[in-house]
């Protein structure tokens, strides 16, 4: 049935026209928008991830700038740690040309100032963009990446790099308690592992009593011998009963003979024993002693301690430093102080971040050689089993009292803490200088390998996060580009679609012309 009022062709035909348009439509929004999936309508749940990503992608060009900023800090900190190294192997140099005693000391001295002033100023210039990571004890932190977890909560994650104090600052005393917790322990006595009870720094130095005795005394053949310091003197009696005082005599001549220094024998109480007496600083005095022979009732001790014949007996003069230990186990805390006390006035040093007890020893020894006390030297000894560190401190003069103390909440002392008090126009500021100038040049060294380490962090984070940028845009596009060639090949169906589409309807259109025909 034909209808005037109803033409169903040209509705089918207006229909796929419109259908081949609205696909023209979208053919033709690709092609200049380069994307299958431009907004949400397209496909909401693609174009949602889509922006995630596009999010994430923003947020890592920003850590890109963030890790280049860090990565320039960093650069200009290792010069100045590298630099300062220098200086101080120049300042090492002038050191060692002072020990001699026929240079001139007081130009040598000026040279070390220029330098000392040459390490202040790289110190105080090394910032960038006013981040200084050579002076002060806080880490910082540089923004490295952004991690989403599967629920979609984001975390920032920050790469720590921790500040290298390179100032010559003494930094603050404690005022803490050393009864609390982090203090605890850690200035023992070198005996009974207890708190360092403190002491008299005296020059007259520790002996020891080594006594023989022969019921009898000691029969043709019959030996006595005594080592001292690795040298070893002995007596063999050449007729029976020889007395006691003879043995004696024999062997304080010999010993005498042998020239130790800093070791002096001389005749004990009683006609069997001889007294040794060492005023070495730093360094104990081993003693053994040996009796042979047939004679049971021989008897040998030193101090004290005894064994019966033929048998070595084993001792030693202690050094007449004092030692204090610190506690192995522990590690002291930023902000911790520790002071030596010479007749009531203290010198300290105040920890840093990440320092051992072994940095608080050698900055203690820097603390009382700057004091420049008369005949108080200082020595710093590390167990190289337990890994223990010490301080001996040595005086050679008139008696001095010793006390020590440990506190809390002061402000670190600075890595080149006594660089300003290196003074070479003294026998004893020489020797001193020789000893701090390798602590200093240490702690230039490991500032520098610290930065180094840094450096090598940022660049491995930066190359990843580049990558990683890098993938996430592929991702992004292999989600919501549109491919061209595709494109193109459909406009150009969609083109004829579009024309056949018209011809279509014009023809549905003139159908309803047939019907004029049965009216004429």
């Amino acid at each position: 049935m034909s209808s005037i009022l109803t033409n169903n062709g040209a509705m089918v035909a207006l229909q796929t026209l419109k259908s081949i348009n609205s696909n023209l439509a979208d053919v033709q929004s690709q092609i200049s928008t380069g994307k299958s999936i431009s907004s949400a309508k397209d496909n909401a749940s693609v174009w949602a991830i889509s922006k995630v990503m596009e999010s994430d992608v923003k947020g890592f060009q920003g850590i890109s700038d963030s890790l280049a900023l860090g990565q320039s800090s960093l650069a200009v900190a290792a010069g100045a740690s590298e630099t300062v190294t220098d200086l101080l192997t120049d300042i090492k140099g002038k050191i060692v040309a002072a020990q001699e005693s026929n240079v001139d000391r007081d130009k040598i001295q000026t040279d070390i100032e220029a330098l000392t002033s040459q390490i202040k100023s790289v110190v105080g210039a090394a910032q960038f963009n006013g981040l200084n990571l050579v002076q002060g004890t806080d880490d910082v932190n540089i923004l490295s990446s952004l991690d989403r977890s599967s629920d979609g909560t984001v975390s920032a994650s920050d790469i720590t790099v921790r500040r290298q104090d390179l100032s010559a600052s003494a930094g603050t005393n404690g005022v803490g308690t050393s009864g609390s917790t982090n203090l605890s322990g850690q200035m023992l006595d070198a005996a009974s592992g207890s708190t360092y009870p403190g002491a008299t720094l005296s020059a007259t130095g520790n002996s020891a009593t080594i006594e023989f005795n022969a019921t009898g005394g000691l029969d043709t053949g019959e030996s006595y011998s005594v080592t001292v310091a690795g040298q070893t003197v002995s007596y063999t009696a050449t007729a029976d009963d020889t007395t006691d005082a003879t043995v004696r005599t024999a062997l304080l001549s010999q010993l005498s003979a042998l020239d130790l220094e800093d070791v002096t024998f001389t005749a004990g109480t009683d006609t069997d024993q001889i007294d040794i007496t060492s005023t070495r600083s730093f360094e104990a005095l081993d003693i053994a002693t040996n009796a042979s022979g047939d004679d049971a009732a021989y008897i040998q001790t030193i101090n004290g301690v005894a064994t019966g014949n033929t048998t070595t007996v084993s001792g030693s003069v202690d050094q007449r430093a004092e030692e204090i230990f610190f506690d192995a186990d522990l590690s002291p805390k930023e902000g911790n102080s520790y002071q030596a006390s010479f007749d009531g006035t203290a010198y300290f040093y105040t920890a840093g971040q990440g320092e051992t007890f072994a940095d608080v020893a050698r900055g203690l020894k820097t603390a009382i050689d700057a004091a420049e006390l008369d005949g108080v030297t200082a020595q710093v000894a590390i167990d190289s089993t337990t890994g223990q560190a010490s301080l001996k401190i040595d005086n050679s003069g008139s008696d001095i009292a010793l006390a020590t103390a440990a506190g809390s909440g002061g402000t670190a002392s600075g890595g080149l803490f006594g660089l300003d008090n290196i003074d070479v126009t003294t026998n004893q500021g020489a020797d001193d200088a020789l000893a701090n100038i390798e602590t200093l040049i240490n702690n230039s060294i490991n500032a520098a390998a610290e930065f180094g380490s840094a450096q090598g962090r940022i660049d491995t984070q930066s190359d990843f996060i580049s990558k990683l940028t890098d993938s996430l845009k592929s991702g992004i596009g292999a989600m919501v580009d549109a491919d061209m060639e595709e494109a193109s090949a459909k406009l150009q169906a969609l083109q004829v679609q579009q024309q056949l589409g018209v011809q279509s309807l014009s023809i549905a259109n003139q159908a309803p012309q047939s019907i004029l025909s049965l009216f004429r």
